[in-house]
Parts: structure tokens; C-alpha cells; sequence
């Protein structure tokens, strides 16, 4: 436990906050506002560090992990942390990448925090399920392409794919895998027995930064692409003809009605 005087103790509140994509210009204001009068930052890896520097300087910032082969700390870890911080030093921001309700597990720590009677509030970040492709000049849905669009985790606490995607896979709708990539070739298969072998692909690294890797192509060349690009996680998976109007796939789709003609 978590001990300091009693006098610097303040009222203990909790802000669970949505830190985007991975840009750290893509941040709420009401985002940078929370940062500004936090006491403790609790920041998950696939945050921008830029970010911590919207807390003061007398502000504790804690790393606490929570990526693909990264967990520094367990849920559990993160969540009495979460509280024990909030008890002794007064305002905690939980900063997670994305948005914390979009596979975040924010709802887990809101519930935690209200066991212990600690007012907490939420302020949603930008999926990178909908930023990241749309950064990338790809809308999940469009007039004539994709009406709905569906966001699903590639492997699930067991580490198998989810029965969503075999769901998924018979839909028109755009499907946009997050936490899939290590599993794209078997992925690709449940699409293939679908007959869509040529439905357009784009698989996205680090999507917003620096660090952004984009392969574009279809079922059946995806995973080669992917391969040969050496794209890896954090990476999301967007399947649906919308990735038709991605630049790169311009090529191919002439390659393919090239094909078609003869």
C-alpha cells in the first residue's frame, strides 16, 4: 500500500482517459485539461510519452505496460494501483491508448473504483479502429461500399480467434481486427472459405506515427505482403471494399480487371 502524510492528502478522484491512436495531437482537450490537474499518471505502452508532458512536473507518472508480450503489470496490478494512488495522492489519470471502452477494459477499472466509493469519469479517446484507417484515407463505411462496420479482437483472452470473425467474414460490412496481426494467415482463411479471396486488405502499424507501416492487398496476397513489408504489432487489420480506395490498391485493381478481360 501506498503511504504519505496526511496533510497532502486530497480528495480522491479518478479520470479514465482515452489517450488516441498513437498521434499525440489526436488527444481530446478535455483530455490535455485532465492531464494538467492530475496527481498520478498511470500511462499503458501503447501511449505516446509525449503526452506526460501536459502533467506537471511534481506529477507522478507510472508505466504500466499492457501490450501484446508486454504486462508489467495484470489488470488486477493496475487496478488496486489505480486506487491506492487515488486514496493517497488525490486525482489519478488512467491513460490508455485508444479509447478506454473499445477493448481497454475501461469498464473493468470504472467498476473497481466505484467498490471503493472513488468518483471517476470518463473521457473517450479516438478508436484507432475508426482513426487509424481513416488517417489512411479509408472510411469503415461508405455509400455503396459498407453500410456497417464491425471492430473485433483478433485473439481473445484464450488465445484463439474470436467466433465473431467467422460471423464477420459472411457480412458486407467492414470488419476491422484489432490484436489480429500475428494470427493474419488464419484469419485469412476464415475469409477464404467464404470465397473471398479477393476482397481488398490493409493491414496498418503504428498507425498515426512515426513508426506507420501500411500493406495493401487482398485475401489471398495479404499475409505475404504483410511478410514482406515486415509489418508487425501493434497492428490493426481492416477487411472490406472500402479498402478499395486506398491509393495502393489502385494497381492492383487494375492488375486484377487486366486479368478479368482476357
Amino acid at each position: 500500500m501506498i503511504v504519505t502524510t496526511e496533510k497532502n492528502i486530497k480528495e480522491p478522484r479518478i479520470t479514465l482517459l482515452g489517450a488516441g491512436p498513437g498521434d499525440p495531437d489526436l488527444i481530446t482537450l478535455k483530455g490535455v485539461k485532465a492531464l494538467k490537474t492530475a496527481d498520478v499518471v498511470l500511462y499503458d505502452a501503447l501511449v505516446n510519452e509525449e503526452l506526460l508532458e501536459f502533467a506537471t512536473e511534481s506529477a507522478v507518472k507510472v508505466y504500466v505496460g499492457k501490450r501484446s508480450g508486454d504486462h508489467t503489470h495484470s489488470q488486477d496490478s493496475i487496478n488496486k494501483l489505480m486506487v491506492d494512488y487515488a486514496l493517497n495522492y488525490g486525482h489519478v489519470v488512467r491513460l490508455k491508448g485508444g479509447d478506454p471502452f473499445v477493448f481497454g477494459r475501461g469498464f473493468e477499472e470504472l467498476d473497481f473504483a466505484a467498490s471503493y466509493s472513488i468518483p471517476t469519469v470518463v473521457i473517450p479517446g479516438i478508436s484507432s479502429s475508426i482513426g487509424v484507417p481513416g488517417m489512411q484515407n479509408i472510411p469503415v463505411t461508405h455509400r455503396g461500399l459498407s453500410e456497417s462496420f464491425w471492430v473485433i479482437t483478433g485473439t481473445t483472452s484464450s488465445g484463439k480467434i474470436s467466433n465473431d470473425v467467422y460471423e464477420a467474414a459472411r457480412t458486407k460490412a467492414t470488419i476491422v481486427v484489432l490484436m489480429g496481426v500475428h494470427k493474419l494467415a488464419e484469419i485469412t482463411e476464415i475469409f477464404k472459405k467464404e470465397g473471398k479471396n479477393k476482397l481488398p486488405v490493409a493491414v496498418i502499424q503504428s498507425g498515426t506515427t512515426n513508426n506507420e507501416k501500411v500493406a495493401v492487398g487482398i485475401v489471398d496476397t495479404i499475409v505475404e505482403i504483410v511478410e514482406e513489408n515486415k509489418i508487425t504489432s501493434p497492428a490493426l487489420i481492416v477487411f472490406g471494399e472500402v479498402v478499395s480506395l486506398h491509393p495502393k490498391f489502385q494497381p492492383i485493381k487494375e492488375f486484377y480487371d487486366i486479368i478479368a478481360e482476357e
